[in-house]
C-alpha cells in the first residue's frame, strides 16, 4: 500500500502550486506597492522643481503667492494624499566673495509662512552660485505609507532638493 502511494503522483501539480501561492502572491503585491511608492517619489520630485519653477518666474513674491505655489504643489500630489507633504522654499544670495547667504525663506503651512533670513546657507553646494548671484532652493519632504501595508509596513520618506535661479529678475524678492 505504501509502495502505491509513494508511486502515485495524481496531485502533485496541485501540491507545488499550493506551496508556491502564497509567495507569488507576497512578490506581486511587494512589486504593486514598491511601484506605487515609487510613483510617489516621482511626484515628490517634480512637485520640487514645479514650485521652484513657478517662483522663479515671479520677480517677487508676497506670503499668498506661496500660499497659492503650495496649493499648486498639492494638486501635482493628486491622488497620493497630502497630509505628510512638506515644502520650503528659500531664497539664498551669494556675496562678493561668494559666499552663499539665506535671504527670505517660506514653509508650507495653513497659511504658509514667509520670513526674512540672515545668516550662511548650510549644505548649499560649493560653486553653484557665483558672487551676487541669488538662487531659489526648494525642498520637498514626503512620506509615503502604503494603503494596504502587506509588504511594507513601515512608511518610506522621500526627500527632493531642487536649485533654480531666477528667470524675470536677478533676484526673487519678498514683499
Amino acid at each position: 500500500m505504501l509502495k502505491r502511494f509513494h508511486k502515485d503522483e495524481r496531485g502533485v501539480a496541485a501540491m507545488e502550486f499550493a506551496l508556491l501561492f502564497p509567495v507569488l502572491l507576497l512578490l506581486y503585491f511587494g512589486v504593486a506597492e514598491l511601484t506605487v511608492g515609487m510613483m510617489a517619489n516621482g511626484r515628490a520630485a517634480h512637485v520640487a522643481s514645479v514650485v521652484g519653477d513657478l517662483v522663479t518666474q515671479m520677480p517677487a513674491v508676497k506670503q499668498q503667492d506661496m500660499s497659492d505655489v503650495f496649493l499648486v504643489a498639492g494638486a501635482i500630489m493628486k491622488p497620493f494624499p497630502t497630509t505628510s507633504l512638506k515644502m520650503k522654499v528659500t531664497s539664498i544670495r551669494a556675496d562678493g566673495s561668494g559666499v552663499p547667504k539665506l535671504i527670505w525663506s517660506c514653509d508650507k503651512g495653513a497659511p504658509s509662512t514667509c520670513s526674512q533670513l540672515t545668516g550662511t546657507a548650510s549644505g548649499f553646494p560649493a560653486g553653484l552660485l557665483a558672487a551676487n548671484e541669488s538662487m531659489i532652493q526648494t525642498e520637498v519632504e514626503y512620506t509615503y505609507t502604503s494603503p494596504t501595508q502587506v509588504t511594507m509596513p513601515l512608511p518610506l520618506t522621500f526627500k527632493s532638493k531642487y536649485y533654480i535661479k531666477p528667470r524675470r529678475s536677478s533676484e526673487v524678492i519678498l514683499n
